[in-house]
């Protein structure tokens, strides 16, 4: 799925476009690791699950490259499955603000991250709404820490509304926001 004029990202030396996570699952964690700050062993944790997801039916990445080859950001996603682990921690959340329905006909934007040194420059923004395009769902969720930040402002700024706030997931810090949009993105 190669990138179209509307999602280019601002960056002209930047292209998003397929990519073979699995082959390049640690680049990807180095860029997870420096725009999330991981520490080393969550990274090696990460790997295993990024690499399980890739497996899952449905499962779609793109990465945002330079013209040198180099990974700047990715982002990638599948069609909702309530029987999977991130489902069934979310759904109790979403069952008490009644927007459990969520969770049907939906799709997943599982990490999106863009290296620190090339955010801001709508890379972000082209992954997530190039994926999204390819989508057959009618509408896509995700996750993101309840904080107020750029990520946050971004996924607001392309319709996702809070479905359920102060999510906690196991082993996770900070509390997490479950997000829902209709699909085709808003584009500005």
């Amino acid at each position: 799925m190669p990138s179209i004029p509307g999602n280019a990202p601002r960056t002209p030396d930047v292209q998003v476009g397929p990519v073979d996570l699995a082959a390049r699952v640690d680049e990807a964690l180095a860029v997870q690791a420096l725009a999330f700050g991981l520490s080393d062993d969550e990274i090696e944790v990460r790997r295993h699950i990024v690499l399980r997801h890739l497996m899952y039916p449905g499962c779609r990445a793109l990465g945002a490259t330079t013209e040198e080859g180099r990974l700047v950001g990715f982002v990638y996603g599948l069609p909702n499955d309530r029987a999977h682990w991130w489902s069934s921690v979310v759904e109790p959340y979403l069952r008490s603000t009644g927007t459990d329905s969520w969770l049907d006909d939906t799709f997943v934007i599982t990490e999106l991250h863009v290296h620190p040194g090339f955010q801001a420059r709508g890379i972000g923004r082209s992954l997530i709404t190039t994926l999204t395009d390819g989508a057959a769902q009618p509408r896509s969720i995700l996750s993101a820490i309840d904080i107020e930040s750029p990520a946050r402002r971004l996924y607001r700024s392309l319709g996702y509304e809070d479905l359920a706030r102060r999510v906690l997931f196991p082993s996770a810090p900070k509390p997490y926001a479950v997000m829902g949009a209709p699909l085709p993105l808003r584009r500005p």
